[in-house]
């Protein structure tokens, strides 16, 4: 038997219990866990309320997780479809993962940062190259054939570059790796001072605070410009705000609706301009596409060049951990530690 995370209710959060060892079928690798992030997809799924619906419980939460092969304690990132499928995920002291989800990592790598980091880094690297950033984006990074980045024809060279949601993870990562990829300008927008004071730690030239009564004009106001790129995990009113101080034929890259689902977009600001709006989700890459871009990631993080605010804790605090997550009490992303 084995310490594993296990949701039996959904809604309400994992507890530690005893479950039997994983056996691992053809093809699969076992890992040892030494970190597993607690991420808005896992809170999503458990909720019960996602558009993979209901899963199966009871079932141990995790969609990502790092550790060691159990063979030869190579360090290494996992990925698995917890909450989405039936099965069970990285919150456990052993996991078994098809080798297609797993990604070697460099052996100085913190392990616990690149938990932080993760999909969150992943969808910020391979959003920002959608927009038009290089694809090698960073001195010294490997790069990434297999990435869905934009032809040559369509990269940007010095790209002023808006991030919006700046608190978040993927707001944090997007900050560095845009000026990783030459952006000559960064612009951070976010609701806390904290935040926005750790963005210009982590690189934004400049910071936008967002208001509660903020309405795209009165956003738009502020933010300055004009912009060649935008970064949007969050969409509703910034990212209407954004479309308005997008130089023209600039490009906006949605990932994300941590705002709202909906935006105030109108028809004259896209078509005066000429914009470009494009959607973006890391369900589209392919494994090969996902090692790749966490590779380069983890090469960012081990060289000290990408940062992210998280929380390591004891394991067995998964409970409480995974309820202040969920209720945005937490110091940005909270780490479970095996």
């Amino acid at each position: 038997m084995i310490p594993a995370a296990v949701l039996r209710v959904c809604g309400e959060p994992p507890a530690v219990e005893d479950r039997p060892e994983p056996v691992a079928a053809a093809g699969d690798l076992t890992v040892a866990v030494t970190a597993a992030p607690i991420t808005p997809l896992d809170l999503l799924c458990a909720s019960g309320t996602s558009y993979f619906g209901t899963p199966s419980t009871p079932y141990v939460p995790g969609v990502q997780g790092v550790g060691r092969l159990t063979g030869d304690g190579s360090p290494v990132w996992f990925a698995t479809s917890a909450g989405m499928r039936p099965g069970d995920g990285s919150m456990a002291a052993r996991v078994t993962v098809p080798s297609g989800d797993v990604v070697r990592l460099p052996d100085d790598v913190p392990l616990e940062l690149i938990a932080a980091l993760g999909l969150s880094a992943v969808a910020a690297l391979q959003a920002l190259r959608l927009g038009g950033l290089p694809p090698d984006a960073g001195a010294g990074s490997p790069a990434a054939s297999a990435s869905a980045g934009p032809d040559s024809a369509d990269v940007l060279s010095a790209p002023r570059v808006l991030i919006l949601g700046a608190g978040g993870m993927v707001g944090q990562a997007g900050i560095q790796l845009a000026r990783l990829g030459g952006a000559s300008a960064v612009t951070a927008v976010a609701r806390s001072g904290r935040a926005r004071a750790r963005a210009r730690e982590l690189g934004a030239d400049d910071t936008v605070e967002l208001r509660p009564d903020d309405d795209p004009a009165a956003l738009a106001a502020r933010l300055g410009g004009p912009f060649d790129l935008v970064l949007d995990p969050v969409f509703g009113v910034p990212a209407a705000a954004a479309l308005r101080v997008l130089r023209p034929g600039g490009r906006m890259v949605n990932l994300g609706s941590s705002a709202a689902a909906t935006a105030p977009l109108d028809s004259a600001t896209l078509r005066s301009g000429m914009l470009q709006v494009l959607g973006y989700t890391n369900n589209s890459l392919t494994p090969a596409a996902r090692a790749a871009a966490l590779t380069t990631v983890a090469a960012h993080a081990a060289a000290g060049r990408l940062r992210a605010d998280h929380e390591v804790v004891p394991f067995t605090s998964v409970t409480e951990s995974w309820s202040r997550q969920a209720a945005g009490q937490a110091t940005g992303r909270i780490v479970l530690a095996l």
